[in-house]
């Protein structure tokens, strides 16, 4: 007879091998969602992604995505000044005739649209060309937003490649018309931790899109901006 220990031994056995196995599956499982979600989201807009200044197609607005203008260590964030100088070339080129600065703004100390206005005031754009959204706190918020809440109409999203394309992948899957104008890609040292972080973000992003519908943190009343080009 089987003694009763060695029974006890089998089980145990057993079931580490099932509990492994099952680990095992969703491990792989989880792999594999993450990298479809970064595969679907890299392609949802690659055919409306520009670099190119001459080939974007003229639109009313801009919309330019928050970022701060300097790092924990006083140094320029590259990343704030790609953005201005892409959102200031469209201007100047008459791609667009006004721009949304949408960021967050969470705390009178926190204030990324104020940052992005005035640095684009700095260089040449007039102030009754800019809006500012201080509920961008998100990149589904300020795209959604943009239409939503400020009737943007077609327009031109205004942000570093590896992020403009989930900005594009939420503009198609929320029906908003948009195109993106990407600054040139930063040195690889600046924004490798940047780009690691996008792989989780691109994964979240579909969750928050197709399977959380996911809505912007504040909309409240409208504030279109296309009555006030229209005025101008």
């Amino acid at each position: 007879m089987i003694s009763f220990r060695l029974l006890t031994s089998l089980r145990s056995l057993f079931s580490s091998r099932r509990r492994n196995g099952i680990l095992l599956v969703l491990l792989l499982a989880g792999t594999g969602f993450v990298a479809w979600s970064n595969w679907h989201v890299l392609n949802a807009g690659r055919d409306r992604l520009h670099t190119d200044l001459a080939a974007v197609p003229a639109r009313d607005v801009g919309v330019v995505f928050g970022t701060i203008p300097a790092l924990a260590n006083g140094n320029a964030n590259l990343h704030f000044t790609g953005r201005i100088d892409a959102a200031v070339a469209l201007y100047r080129a008459g791609k667009v005739r006004h721009l949304i600065v949408s960021g967050d703004n969470h705390t009178a100390l926190y204030d990324e649209p104020t940052a992005m206005r005035d640095a684009l005031i700095a260089r040449g754009v007039p102030a009754d060309a800019i809006t500012r959204d201080h509920a961008g706190f998100r990149t589904l918020d300020t795209v959604v937003r943009a239409e939503a809440v400020f009737e943007a109409g077609p327009c031109v999203l205004i942000t570093q490649r590896y992020h403009n394309t989930r900005a594009l992948a939420i503009a198609r899957a929320r029906g908003v018309d948009a195109v993106g104008f990407c600054p040139p890609d930063l040195p690889r040292r600046y924004a490798i931790k940047t780009e690691i972080r996008e792989v989780l973000a691109r994964t979240l992003t579909v969750l928050d899109l197709h399977v959380w519908n996911r809505q912007p943190r504040f909309l409240g009343a409208a504030e279109p901006v296309l009555p006030r080009l229209q005025e101008g």
